[in-house]
């Protein structure tokens, strides 16, 4: 006798995603697995009495979005500090930040404490005023605490005159932006260092953060991230959620650089954990960012004159930290976005990636690749963990059209890498952490030539995420066998693709159980 499904979805529109897509209409799940795929008629009669049967409806299941690049914390922080991402203008960010203030200062619990005022997310590239917050604009906010606005990508800062007197001796300076000799505010890079220590939420917050945080990004249909941690409690909170059970989404803890010493002498290499938590790879920078002007090229920025960018980490740098990574059975996830920098991580990964291997090193970003990097990615086998909603600055007149000139074509070339044969695995880089979003802008390409079909795109935001994360033999399809991390959609993509950031997550699942529902 066959035992009883403990979720059974039926009448959807299923798509496995798998190599070819097929459709199927129900399906079953039996702790955590998936058990039946097929008809509702053939998949109905597993159900019983202690079965929950949801009555899909019509809606388009799919296996569950896999965030490959997010900062869960930030994430956390922009649900409660100040949410900067859509502010119009600097005077609708300064508005933003003293309605925190005002927060802070009505605040009777710890009156005395160092607290600061935080934003997160501008974009001054949206805006018709198109320049960085100054400190100027930050002295507006009034309260006596120290200001901070952190910019979309959280490679460059805006900080008041609080908090710029309390922090300037330690800013390097080619980190500290100046006029006429006089600092602006405005920082960059390991500049904004001594912000993070000032700010950074203790053991408690942090877990208020992540649980917020994941709770949010299971309604919009991610059943797992790959979280970039750095100098962060995360870890040990994702350990005491999973032991607790209480964790609504899968986790893989990539740690940043700084961390590698103590992976090495615990001795635990990516992959180690439990079926929810794992360790993913060591993160490292090389480069900054396009935003910031400290991404680096081979060639100047189309409008800073001479200016290259910098390194965050140097080559060499890099080099020594990749070899002792992959030494100890460590999967590298490097951030590179300007040509150069791609090209000094390939450098760096083909100097210890033995032939046979499957080490999946990861380049983070990718935005400015030849030709030869894209042939260089595809025969080392490196995942490329690309950002689709960055493709929103594609546009004419956008931040890298600015930034880059006629080069802005050469951006983002997801085509390109698909064509070559190269692993895509989508992430949002908590810019929003939202797929559907993303999807829509992988879709929907500006520059035209680089966009992707729906089926590619929902591929990228699966199993792309899967096989970067190894785990492409349990995720990122629907399949017999595999476990039931899902995603129910109020419509479908293939219907409106140019509209894709508007459909709605009705349902989430993940390892069977049910935790997102508006059905």
């Amino acid at each position: 006798m066959t035992d009883a499904a403990d979720l059974v979805l039926l009448d959807g529109e299923i798509h496995t995603l798998a190599e070819p897509d097929e459709t199927d209409e129900a399906l079953a799940v039996r702790d955590g697995e998936i058990v039946r795929l097929g008809s509702s008629d053939d998949v109905e009669f597993l159900a019983g009495t202690g079965t929950t049967v949801l009555d899909l409806d019509g809606r388009v299941l799919l296996p569950g979005f896999i965030d490959a690049h997010t900062h869960v914390t930030i994430a956390g922080r922009k649900l409660v500090h100040a949410d900067l991402s859509d502010a119009t203008g600097p005077a609708d960010a300064v508005d933003r930040l003293q309605a925190r203030a005002d927060e802070l200062d009505g605040d009777s619990a710890d009156p005395d404490g160092d607290r600061w005022v935080i934003g997160y997310g501008y974009d001054e590239s949206t805006w018709n005023e198109d320049r960085y917050l100054t400190r100027e604009d930050l002295d507006r906010v009034g309260t006596d605490w120290p200001v901070v606005a952190f910019r979309a990508d959280m490679h460059l800062a805006s900080v008041d005159s609080t908090a710029l007197d309390r922090i300037v001796g330690s800013i390097p300076d080619d980190c500290l932006r100046t006029d006429a000799g006089e600092p602006t505010g405005v920082i960059v890079e390991d500049g904004i260092d001594p912000v993070r220590d000032a700010t950074d939420p203790g053991l408690a917050e942090t877990r208020e953060l992540v649980t917020r945080a994941l709770t949010d990004a299971a309604a919009r249909g991610i059943t797992g991230v790959h979280d970039m941690v750095r100098r962060s409690h995360a870890p040990r909170v994702y350990r005491e959620l999973d032991a607790a059970d209480e964790l609504p989404v899968r986790v893989r803890i990539n740690y940043w650089s700084d961390h590698l010493d103590a992976l090495l002498e615990a001795g635990l290499p990516s992959n180690a954990g439990s079926d929810v938590v794992r360790v993913g790879a060591i993160k490292t920078f090389t480069d900054g960012s396009f935003g910031g002007r400290t991404a680096k090229l081979s060639n100047p920025y189309a409008d800073a004159s001479g200016e290259t960018g910098q390194w965050v980490v140097e080559p060499d740098e890099l080099a020594a930290l990749v070899a002792d990574a992959a030494g100890a059975g460590l999967q590298v996830a490097a951030h590179a976005i300007g040509d150069e920098a791609i090209d000094a991580v390939l450098d760096a990964y083909e100097d210890v990636t033995e032939s046979g291997t499957d080490a999946r090193h990861r380049i983070e970003h990718v935005e400015l690749a030849s030709d030869e990097a894209i042939d260089r990615i595809a025969a080392d086998d490196v995942v490329a963990s690309v950002q689709p909603n960055f493709r929103k600055w594609a546009g004419d007149g956008g931040l890298y059209e600015r930034r880059l000139g006629d080069r802005r074509t050469r951006t983002n070339r997801f085509r390109d890498l698909l064509d070559a044969g190269v692993t895509l695995a989508f992430g949002s880089d908590g810019m929003p952490m939202d797929p559907l979003v993303g999807l829509h802008w992988a879709v929907n390409d500006p520059a035209a030539d680089q966009g992707l079909s729906v089926t590619e795109a929902l591929r990228a935001y699966t199993c792309g995420g899967a096989v970067a994360g190894f785990d492409e033999d349990r995720l990122g399809t629907i399949e017999t066998g595999k476990r039931a991390d899902l995603v129910a959609l109020d419509d479908s993509p293939w219907d409106r693709p140019e509209s894709i950031r508007d459909i709605d997550v009705d349902l989430t699942v993940v390892d069977g159980d049910v935790v997102y529902k508006e059905l």
